[in-house]
């Protein structure tokens, strides 16, 4: 691969983006398909058996391109219920197996070239024609790889770009033949088998790179450290939040998945810290346009650096309710409503009575100050707030 910067990918809905993948599929194939009936041909008549094992090479290129059609159209269905994340991994799958097949072709190369080192001098004689065929293969090869790259970087999918460096394998191989044609032309034998060493072992190691990226995602590698901080930035400027930890992102094909730890302010309401949540989610997928989904935990305090051991088994709310009940006795009338806190290990309460009861008599310090003598009892709760409401 080079060292060029790659263009951002247009952002397209899954269905425009999987038709566009299966076009420049359909351009390969057809292109492959027009080479392997002409190698054939023209290398069973010009006794360039290089040539039409490199018909077979293209032959197989075509074979790979219908997995890669099969997995545009798949990749692009919907989720269901058993893909429950949708079918883009299906593209990470086929981008392993053409690494894989790049390896292996790589190999196939480099075990050739040892063999025809050998047997140089007993290669039959060839027609001119041949080398032209030959340059032919290597120029549409080269146009396919720049055509079907250019179109992977638009369309951001990995599975392209293997398919497009493939297709610059057989640039690489049609290279070969025309070298070896031409030394066969010229008396010199042995240029063929020194080239297909050298493209071999070019193959081999494309196609681990290409196989390494693939088995990296489906092991679900976290995406680039600078990828990373940009989103933790993101979630840190939403308004509501306090900060963030364990952020874990992964990728699926083209997209990227997250979760995070949101900190909030501990005592605001349910759905106040949903709607923070849900914000946080629309920002890092409205700024960052490969991120596919956010899976947003709200966290009322930082227990990420100093964790906090309860000070025993806490009650759950029915349990607690009877406490409180006790507590206040039989006089006092039952509370319109009771917010739990779980903080620090221990639990705070705040209980809500109507403020025309409350405000007669002091009875709100009366109640404040006996509470605060009942709770001596029970060190699982760490305060007892008195509230007076006119809300229902």
């Amino acid at each position: 691969m080079t060292g060029e910067a790659k263009p951002a990918a247009v952002p397209m809905d899954d269905a425009t983006r999987s038709r566009a993948a299966q076009r420049v599929t359909l351009v390969a194939m057809v292109t492959n398909l027009t080479l392997t009936v002409l190698q054939l041909i023209i290398g069973l008549f010009a006794n360039a058996f290089s040539l039409v094992a490199d018909a077979m090479h293209t032959l197989s290129d075509l074979l790979t391109d219908g997995l890669v059609l099969l997995a545009a159209r798949k990749g692009a269905d919907p989720a269901d219920a058993n893909h429950p994340y949708g079918h883009d991994r299906i593209e990470t799958v086929v981008s392993m197996f053409l690494g894989l097949v790049l390896v292996v072709v790589g190999g196939g190369f480099l075990w050739s070239a040892g063999v025809r080192i050998q047997d140089a001098a007993e290669l039959p004689p060839l027609h001119p024609v041949a080398l032209w065929m030959a340059l032919g293969t290597l120029v549409a090869k080269e146009g396919l790889f720049r055509f079907t790259l250019a179109a992977s970087r638009r369309l951001n999918s990995r599975m392209l770009e293997a398919n497009a460096w493939h297709a610059r394998t057989d640039a690489a191989s049609s290279l070969v033949v025309a070298v070896g044609i031409a030394g066969g032309l010229f008396g010199y034998r042995f240029v063929e088998p020194l080239a297909a060493a050298l493209v071999g072992f070019m193959i081999l190691r494309m196609g681990v790179m290409l196989a390494a990226a693939a088995v990296r995602e489906l092991v679900d590698t976290a995406v680039s450290a600078e990828v990373v901080s940009k989103i933790r930035d993101t979630i840190a400027a939403t308004p509501g939040a306090r900060g963030v930890h364990d952020l874990r992102t992964r990728r699926m094909a083209h997209r990227i998945l997250c979760d995070a730890h949101v900190l909030v302010d501990p005592r605001i309401s349910v759905s106040e810290g949903h709607a923070i949540a849900e914000a946080v989610r629309l920002r890092v997928c409205q700024l960052h346009a490969e991120v596919q989904d956010v899976l947003v935990h709200i966290d009322a305090e930082d227990d990420l650096d100093s964790p906090v051991v309860p000070v025993g088994p806490l009650p759950d709310r029915e349990t607690l309710a009877g406490w409180v009940r006790a507590m206040l006795g039989d006089e006092v009338p039952e509370p319109r409503r009771m917010l739990i806190h779980h903080l620090g290990g221990r639990i705070e309460v705040e209980l809500f009575f109507p403020l025309s009861w409350l405000a007669q008599a002091g009875r709100a310090e009366q109640l404040s100050a006996r509470m605060a003598r009942e709770i001596s009892v029970h060190p699982e709760i760490r305060a007892v707030r008195v509230h007076g409401s006119d809300a229902p």
